[in-house]
């Protein structure tokens, strides 16, 4: 953020303010007197409703935003932390059997750099996928035996097999997914959406992070707050990351001896406070801190409601699976993504880690899909039961794919594969993409792009388009110019959308 620059805007806007006082002050009278008249789609839904007196939701439109209809009206992403293999799980390779431990031919490589942790293999042998393929739904798409119960989801999914990112080590890989930048500091996707879209609900963040336990082993990639951080965006659309265990959010409970009534007085004193600084100062972070206030005093109640399950039915924690009896786990944190979306939060990340197989893969990957297939698919069949389907959209995926060739020993049994930036594969659901698409196409090696390449650039921008936003246009004035989440290229895929 500039603190001159938005002291700058301020001041226009009490320019602004003293030409207009009467229309803007009945406007806004009416705001108070009918929050509904002037809630987001959505904001009347279920958990997401506006009683009369409460807070008016902050409805952002600062630039026209939407910029177009929208398809969506909110993501929830899917992330796959430490890079799964799409040799593995999606693009099946039958002729690699027949190549098993030949070397990977360099017409394949095409002089492509290797990370530092096969660099020094004297051999690059290729290692064929030992899980079975089969084609699933009307749409015909394929799919590993790991993989059974979004099988049955098929034709729901548009697969895009030919993402590709500039990224070949995981800190960079994951920040560039999620920000546009492999150098940490810029606004992730959920903080550029908070900004351009505002939030329908006025008892929840607009964007929740949830962090998943794991079956796999222990030693998976870090993942820092700055994933889900706004950068030089306004700091109330930065992610709120909800814990399994204790209060969902640290500090939310109020002290011993201290009740609702003596935090409504201390908060208003706060906020007295803080107005004497905004006055003095100018400074805009102090609008974003009496905000912050006011949403941690409203989540005392809207929070433990959420994080309660025990109100769903039988059938649809079956849906999920077991594991949606565990705090903390995959399937739990999908049911609570449901509950977060059909309340009105505009993005909600679910992390699963330990992805991440340079060895042991056929132990590892078997575990980690065994967390994900059951509740992502739950997740897909519980939305579209709920009618939230067509208005959600669902991103699954990591941030790069893995090599054909073996990393460490290969055997028929076991292996393990390198990071591979140049292709790999994701997938959506719902929210205006097209259902039963696979999209893209690799080379015979799964190592090259020989068909519709999507960047990681076009992707966002392909989401944001979902949302009704326009990447070209969703901007912020910082350090001299305009930034954006695509900063500076990107196209919609349109191909992809229905």
């Amino acid at each position: 953020m500039d603190p001159l620059q938005e002291r700058r805007h301020l001041l226009t806007r009490r320019a602004l303010l003293g030409r207009t006082a009467t229309r803007l002050g009945s406007a806004a009278l009416a705001s108070l007197l009918a929050p509904r008249l002037f809630a987001a789609d959505g904001a009347a839904g279920s958990g997401g409703s506006l009683d009369a007196g409460a807070p008016t939701p902050d409805l952002g439109l600062l630039h026209g935003a939407p910029h177009f209809a929208p398809t969506a009206k909110r993501v929830i992403w899917l992330f796959m932390s430490g890079a799964p293999s799409q040799l593995d799980l999606f693009d099946w390779k039958p002729g690699l059997a027949d190549r098993f431990d030949q070397e990977l031919p360099d017409s394949i490589r095409q002089g492509q750099r290797f990370t530092t942790m096969t660099s020094g293999q004297a051999r690059f042998p290729v290692a064929p996928t030992r899980y079975a393929f089969a084609q699933h739904g009307a749409s015909g798409t394929w799919m590993s035996e790991l993989l059974p119960n979004l099988a049955r989801v098929a034709d729901r999914l548009c697969v895009v097999k030919s993402l590709h990112t500039e990224a070949i080590n995981h800190d960079p890989g994951i920040t560039f997914l999620h920000t546009g930048s492999e150098l940490p500091g810029r606004p992730s996707m959920g903080a550029w959406l908070s900004y351009g879209l505002g939030s329908p609900n006025a008892n929840l963040p607009n964007y929740v992070v949830l962090h998943s336990s794991w079956s796999g082993k222990r030693d998976a990639q870090a993942l820092f707050s700055r994933l889900w951080g706004a950068g030089f965006l306004p700091s109330r659309h930065q992610g709120v990351a909800l814990r399994a265990q204790g209060d969902p959010v640290l500090y939310l409970s109020n002290p011993p001896g201290i009740d609702a009534a003596a935090r409504r007085r201390m908060l208003d004193d706060v906020a007295a406070l803080n107005e004497q600084q905004r006055a003095a100062t100018g400074d805009p972070e102090v609008d974003a801190r009496i905000a912050q206030y006011e949403m941690a005093f409203r989540m005392q109640t809207s929070v433990p409601e959420l994080t309660d399950l025990a109100d769903e039915p039988e059938s649809v924690r079956a849906l999920y699976g077991p594991d949606v009896a565990r705090p903390g786990t995959f399937a739990a944190n999908c049911l609570l993504a449901r509950r977060l979306a059909e309340r009105g939060v505009r993005f909600v990340e679910v992390f699963l880690r330990d992805w991440d197989h340079h060895g042991d893969l056929t132990r590892d990957l078997p575990l980690m899909c065994g967390d994900m297939d059951r509740a992502a698919a739950g997740l897909i069949e519980d939305l579209e039961q709920r009618g939230l389907l067509d208005e959600t959209l669902v991103v699954w995926g990591g941030e790069f794919g893995r090599t054909v060739y073996c990393q460490g020993a290969l055997s028929r049994e076991q292996y393990g594969r390198d990071h591979h930036p140049r292709c790999f594969t994701v997938w959506m659901a719902g929210g205006g993409v097209r259902g039963g698409l696979t999209h893209g196409e690799t080379d015979d090696f799964s190592y090259n792009i020989v068909r519709d390449p999507v960047h990681v650039h076009d992707l966002n921008a392909t989401i944001l388009h979902c949302l009704g936003l326009d990447h070209t246009k969703l901007t912020w004035f910082h350090q001299g110019r305009d930034f954006r989440l695509t900063d500076v290229h990107g196209e919609v895929v349109r191909a992809l959308l229905s």
